[in-house]
């Protein structure tokens, strides 16, 4: 199977819906051991996966953000950790060749080595200053001398840290208000990476402690300036709310197929026919529908869109991750009300999908932002 070789949007769909079933054989026992999930992970990189958010010209595919976010959802059916993870590098690589902030030959050197299978991750999360979302200002710092970059700190929450090529760090500027982001291969004589993660949501995610420790760097290591908190629209998150809204078709899918095979002594027949079960499944497709349509026509607005358009879809962004994470939240709930008691046992899917939505609800941006910017949108495009 190849995703290169799929002559249309269909056909990489296809060839996903057959990879994610294998996913879902693996998820529990990642799930409960806390491993990683290297084999799916290198499993996306043999087809090719990987790559097909870059540019035609590096080999890749162009692909548009609804065809990404529709793609990730159905990797999400199968382990939320996996979608996750490989998640932040297709968007990252969408976003980088989209921006073109970056000089001509450091997306020239990052294209060449995603397209031969290199994975990528931003580390920007750190313990003292929480969420970057925030505009805090980082505490890892990059001190210039002479001809190199030194680069000390810790970052947390590094997703796919186990199977990273590459990391893009930010760091603020030693004897400057600057900060940077630093692109750092790595396999860096400095670069380490401290297995911290504990969480009980996302346990196959490998999202640990990245260590740096006077890193050597070159001086074009330093790809681009940015102010904390101001990084503009960024259609590429729309990878987080597809994510939990696969998880949150997983769990539908799980309920149904148990309500049409419980049969209690008390009724005739399975629960699938009970007025009331109906009732919960009925309330759970309507929020699929809702979620679904919100975050596909936003997608696909953003597709259409000019660049000036979409610097002003940061509301709209925001209010989708909102919804649709919200939701799959409700919609494991009414799920595991189905189930009733048995979706707590530790051999029940369900009981995992209940710990992987909640995460969702900490992925940026964060829900009293959301609703504070539409506020603000709300204000302003109201005239007195």
């Amino acid at each position: 199977m190849r995703f290169h070789l799929a002559a249309n949007e269909e056909d990489r769909l296809h060839i996903m819906k057959e990879m994610n079933q294998k996913f879902l054989e693996r998820a529990d026992q990642n799930d409960k051991v806390g491993s990683f999930p290297f084999k799916n992970i290198a499993e996306l990189k043999e087809t090719g996966y990987t790559s097909l958010t870059l540019p035609a010209e590096y080999g890749g595919k162009d692909l548009s953000l609804y065809e990404l976010v529709r793609m990730q959802e159905c990797i999400a059916e199968g382990d939320g950790a996996t979608a996750l993870s490989i998640g932040w590098h297709m968007g990252i690589v969408k976003n980088l060749f989209e921006k073109k902030n970056w000089a001509p030959k450091q997306l020239e050197f990052l294209g060449e080595k995603v397209s031969r299978g290199s994975l990528i991750n931003s580390a920007a999360t750190e313990p003292q200053t929480g969420s970057p979302t925030r505009g805090g200002k980082p505490h890892t710092n990059a001190e210039k001398k002479r001809d190199s970059w030194i680069i000390n700190g810790r970052k947390s929450f590094t997703t796919m840290s186990l199977m990273l090529d590459y990391i893009l760090v930010s760091a603020s500027i030693k004897g400057s208000d600057q900060i940077g982001n630093f692109l750092i291969p790595r396999t860096t004589k400095g670069v380490t990476i401290e297995e911290t993660w504990d969480s009980i949501a996302m346990r196959a995610s490998g999202s640990h402690d990245l260590v740096l420790e006077n890193v050597e760097l070159t001086l074009d290591s330093l790809v681009e300036y940015f102010t904390p908190g101001k990084k503009g629209a960024n259609g590429w998150l729309l990878h987080i709310p597809a994510c939990y809204l696969g998880i949150a078709q997983a769990a539908q899918s799980y309920v149904i197929q148990f309500a049409k095979q419980y049969s209690p002594s008390s009724i005739e027949g399975t629960i699938v026919d009970l007025p009331n079960v109906q009732q919960k499944i009925g309330e759970i497709e309507l929020l699929l529908m809702k979620s679904r349509y919100f975050l596909y026509s936003v997608a696909r607005k953003w597709d259409e869109s000019d660049a000036e358009s979409r610097a002003e879809m940061s509301p709209q962004l925001g209010a989708v991750k909102h919804e649709v994470t919200n939701n799959a939240y409700k919609i494991v709930d009414i799920a595991m009300r189905i189930a009733g008691a048995r979706s707590l046992s530790a051999t029940n899917p369900l009981q995992r999908y209940y710990r992987d939505v909640r995460a969702g609800l900490h992925n940026p941006p964060m829900d009293d932002m959301t609703i504070q910017l539409l506020a603000k949108y709300a204000i302003a495009k109201t005239k007195e």
